[in-house]
């Protein structure tokens, strides 16, 4: 779904009236959180948010993949599948799996670290640490407690924030915003430096936390961007990032298609736009993430705008990790309490 533009504006009559909902929503959330998670023998890093949709979480977890691996130990991603058909546990094979069987996002994670779909949390760890995981990290885990966390981090957009503090329906918000912080480690606010420092003004909650900031920035190609005449198109949760990011590389943006999160990208719509995009004279351009979801036939045909998380204090970010794989998180695997 496309979030509704009045979760970004002070609240209105459809969201005063919709209040009670998202009290019942953040309730049922606290409940289900409340569980003891499962502990599965190695240290497991949750990256989550409170806001839904995207927030950057996919990028985070690509560079804490990088970092962990870095320090030579064996890391594995375990991941619901969202948009997939898959309930797992199954390892992704980024040669043999489709989007519609295992999700976008796990499949654009496969080619950095293994990954493994499973609805069932706690199976698909122990599936990742019987195939010789070291370290775990959990993809938009924040609010499943299935297994107990030695690392939790949320993801905040900075230009989102939290919208009008509300939760679903009424809002944005998956839970309330203290609520969720009460459970993270650190928040990892993604943005412009100013975009970062105006949030963090109006956020005190989020400044009692240890904050990671960080950007998103286009990945080295050689791909001549600059005067490029291109149509683009995308299907994440803020859509005008993607084309903010090729404005900034000076591409021609002659058209922008916004799309709901995780569309599919059926032949009709691919044969729409490859129409629109001839007719313009332009490439058809999209996000990493959007090409895992295109037709294999139709991948050589539409240009990628990769793009990867820089932290701002690198430092900060590794001693994070350095502090919470030193804690005690080794022990052997416990059943979940419930």
């Amino acid at each position: 779904m496309r979030a509704p533009g009045f979760w970004f504006r002070p609240p209105g009559p459809v969201a005063t009236l919709l209040r009670p909902l998202g009290a019942l929503y953040g309730a049922l959330t606290a409940r289900r959180v409340a569980r003891t998670g499962a502990r599965v023998g190695v240290p497991v890093i949750s990256v989550g948010n409170i806001h839904a949709g995207g927030t950057g979480k996919t990028p985070v977890v690509i560079a804490l993949v990088q970092m962990l691996a870095a320090r030579g130990l064996a890391v594995q991603v375990i991941s619901r599948g969202h948009g997939g058909s898959f309930r797992g546990p199954v390892r992704v094979n980024e040669r043999h799996h489709h989007a519609d069987a295992v999700g976008d996002e796990p499949l654009l994670l496969s080619a950095f670290a293994p990954v493994w779909v499973s609805r069932d949390r706690v199976a698909g760890a122990r599936a990742a640490v019987e195939a010789g995981a070291e370290v775990l990290v959990l993809d938009d885990a924040h609010q499943n407690p299935a297994l107990e966390k030695t690392l939790s981090l949320v993801v905040v957009d900075a230009a989102a924030g939290f919208g009008n503090r509300l939760c679903i329906p009424a809002g944005p918000l998956r839970e309330g915003v203290a609520a969720g912080l009460a459970r993270a480690d650190a928040v990892v606010v993604i943005g412009s430096a100013a975009e970062r420092a105006d949030f963090l003004a109006r956020e005190p909650a989020v400044r009692a936390l240890p904050v990671l900031e960080a950007g998103l920035h286009p990945l080295e190609t050689g791909m001549p961007w600059a005067g490029l005449r291109v149509m683009a198109f995308a299907g994440i949760g803020r859509p005008e990032k993607m084309f903010a990011t090729l404005r900034g590389l000076g591409a021609e943006l002659v058209r922008t298609v916004a799309l709901d999160d995780h569309q599919p990208l059926t032949p009709a719509l691919m044969q729409r736009l490859e129409g629109e995009a001839r007719a313009l004279g332009a490439r058809l351009v999209t996000t990493e993430k959007d090409a895992m979801r295109l037709p294999p036939a139709r991948r050589t045909s539409v240009l990628t705008l990769p793009v990867r998380l820089e932290f701002s204090d690198p430092a900060a970010a590794e001693a994070l990790l350095a502090q919470a794989l030193a804690r005690p998180g080794r022990e052997p695997a416990t059943p979940p309490k419930t």
